[in-house]
């Protein structure tokens, strides 16, 4: 019979709805059951996409005997970290003050009153490797609990004194400029010169520390910077991480190379890198970078597409029980799908081999240098499209079809910035309809939800959500003009400042009526995704700029001047943070004020394609729209027709009227000309 998790919304909770596992779902019924019962709660968190997660899954959830000895010794709650991050955050940091090495999937152990006194990630079915059985853990976890070892006392105790110790910032903190380019010179040296990206395997995209690197790049003029950046662009655009046949990049690559992916795709991942690879074409107009971003943009309308025009989640790295099955050829099945003469071709560019280039089958990348003619692209183009069409009669791997707001967000922002910068207004539209739906069916009383699925809203939010949505709301504005999203985007940061601002000037993970959590998570470093204070920070950015308000630059400083000091002893891990900084210290604006017509066109085209991060770009019809101080108003009344402005710092250039000159203006209000 199926067990409570029949009734979830979570495509990843209904993956265990027939476990033999009595597993209850994240609530306090469960917690109830624990302290009638006199039992303690194994915590077990995982994600649909996740490969471990399955091996666990089939080698112990499904496991008759293992399942009763969770049964009889344990109250078993399984949660979603896709749908539930405030719990993930929450025991993730716990597991590391243990000393473990995170990782999902997540065992934990915790009392009745939800504190987490030990735990670990994945745990095989029989002793192996140096790891005990699982069910040797439950047994040993289980008699600690009921003989009241002082060791859980203990490790509890210690264990959420951490974890409130790390939420108190102790001092102030200056960083500047100098800093942040010390920092860069820093990253810029653990990078990989042979194949791009981090050092090392695995390989992650790592989107904050490209984007700081970049950062660097625009302050000092160093190419090395930027080539750096670049250089790993180039590399997983190239590498088995891409899907060269759906388009879409993977999670990350197991090895050096970024040949190997770990073939889950998810919606966060393909929404930071599009916006950068729009970025890198507009610096470098080389061909590959908006190549990738067409195709990824067609994978997401192909394949994560749900009802109402938002986005799926993820999907899975497994596809009839074995990773990367879906996605990986053997030179017969090309052969098959191509004929000789085709196969042949493509193979020597896809690096299709006789015994594979994995595990015994191929992984179709170009990390190989092949010169290929223009007439040579087209035809790989028409192969492509007809081994797409043999791939999509396999078995598909899971798609998890949540609709979650903070990854919708980020992705609608990436549409919208990406669409602008390429001149794709068709993807403005996508990211816009997607918008729409998480406005109306998300909203609840002013205030955004976390995940939908199937009519079922999780409420109330986190501020995940509401740094990406608002995040996505000022894209669509400087996109479009249109003030609806201004306005929604004012909305949404109030009712962020009213539900999750902390005494330390950022934000709480949680809303303050959100129940059923031992602790309010505030986590300041980067995860998967830029951390949500460093969203939150641009945003108020952003904000000040577009409406001229500078109680929302006061807000972002009152934010650095609590975060920084927490982010000092780790600045790696804080990348998001110090672009946001960066983004307070020196983001340009640009204003193009005067009527309708070729001249203002052109300017806003070109300010629009400019290869920096962070412009902020108002086209002022009527100079009385702005605000009484900008440092525009002075300069614009003593010139007549229609001129651009590149202000920073409450400084403004000379007004430009050339459309080439804009570049020149935006490197000398920088310090760089």
């Amino acid at each position: 019979m199926p067990n409570r998790l029949k009734d979830s919304a979570s495509p990843y909770l209904l993956q265990h709805k027939d476990n033999p596992v009595d597993w209850w779902q994240w609530e306090p019924a469960a917690f109830e059951e624990a302290r009638r019962s006199g039992r303690p709660v194994l915590l077990s968190i995982g994600y649909a996409a996740c490969h471990w997660c399955h091996v666990m899954a089939h080698e112990s959830f499904e496991d008759d005997a293992t399942a009763a000895v969770m049964n009889e010794l344990f109250v078993n709650i399984k949660v979603d970290r896709e749908e539930r991050p405030e719990v993930d955050q929450i025991y993730m940091s716990a597991l590391q003050q243990l000393g473990v090495q995170g990782g999902w999937p997540m065992t934990m152990f915790l009392d009745a009153e939800a504190a987490p006194f030990w735990g670990g990630t994945y745990f095989p079915k029989e002793a192996r490797y140096g790891q005990p059985a699982f069910t040797d853990v439950l047994k040993t976890m289980a008699n600690a609990y009921a003989s009241g070892d002082p060791r859980i006392g203990n490790n509890r105790v210690a264990i959420l004194e951490r974890l409130r110790q790390k939420a108190r910032p102790a001092g102030r903190v200056t960083i500047g400029v100098n800093e942040l380019d010390d920092v860069a010179g820093r990253v810029l040296g653990i990078m990989d010169p042979e194949h791009g990206g981090l050092q090392g395997s695995p390989k992650f995209p790592n989107t904050p520390f490209l984007e700081l690197l970049w950062r660097a790049y625009e302050r000092t003029g160093r190419e090395s910077f930027r080539n750096a950046a670049l250089h790993a662009l180039d590399g997983m655009s190239e590498g088995g991480i891409y899907d060269h046949i759906g388009g879409g990049y993977s999670r990350y690559s197991v090895d050096e190379r970024w040949l190997v992916p770990h073939f889950e795709k998810m919606l966060y991942d393909n929404a930071q890198l599009l916006p950068l690879l729009a970025l890198a074409f507009n610096e470098t107009h080389e061909p590959l970078f908006r190549t990738r971003a067409e195709e990824t943009v067609a994978w997401l309308e192909r394949e994560m597409i749900v009802e109402g025009g938002a986005f799926a989640a993820s999907l899975d790295a497994d596809s009839e029980g074995h990773e990367g099955r879906y996605y990986v050829w053997t030179l017969k099945q090309v052969l098959e799908a191509l004929g000789a003469e085709d196969a042949e071709f493509f193979a020597r560019h896809y690096d299709i081999a006789p015994f594979g280039n994995w595990e015994g089958v191929s992984i179709p990348n170009r990390l190989k240098e092949v010169e290929r003619s223009g007439a040579e692209e087209l035809r790989l183009a028409m192969l492509r499209d007809k081994l797409l069409e043999v791939r999509s009669k396999r078995v598909p791997p899971g798609r998890d079809d949540k609709v979650l707001a903070d990854w919708n967000g980020l992705m609608i922002g990436a549409l919208a910035e990406a669409g602008t910068r390429l001149d794709r207004p068709e993807w403005v539209e996508l990211g816009a309809r997607a918008f729409r739906f998480i406005a109306e069916s998300m909203v609840k009383d002013g205030r955004l939800g976390h995940s939908w699925r199937e009519g079922r809203l999780v409420f109330p939010g986190l501020s995940s959500d509401y740094a990406a949505m608002i995040a996505a709301a000022l894209a669509l504005y400087q996109a479009t003009g249109e003030g609806d999203y201004l306005a929604r985007a004012r909305e949404w940061s109030d009712a962020l400042e009213r539900h999750h601002a902390s005494e330390d000037g950022g934000y709480y993970l949680t809303a303050d009526d959100a129940e059923g959590l031992i602790l309010r998570p505030h986590a300041t470093a980067d995860d998967a995704v830029t951390n949500p204070n460093a969203l939150i920070a641009r945003n108020l950015i952003r904000l000040a700029t577009f409406t001229g308000e500078d109680a929302y630059r006061e807000r972002a400083d009152r934010l650095f001047d609590g975060l920084l000091p927490r982010a000092q002893p780790s600045l790696y891990s804080h990348a998001g943070l110090l672009n946001a900084l960066d983004t307070r210290l020196r983001g340009p604006e640009i204003v193009i004020v005067g009527e309708e017509g070729l001249a203002a066109s052109s300017l806003l085209e070109a300010a629009r394609q400019l290869p920096r991060l962070d412009v902020a770009i108002q086209r002022v019809g009527d100079l009385a729209t702005l605000p009484d101080d900008h440092p525009a108003r002075a300069k614009v009344q003593s010139h007549a027709g229609v001129v651009a402005f590149v202000c920073a710092g409450g400084v403004c250039s000379l007004p430009v009227t050339e459309a080439n000159r804009l570049a020149e203006a935006v490197a000398v209000i920088n310090g760089r000309g």
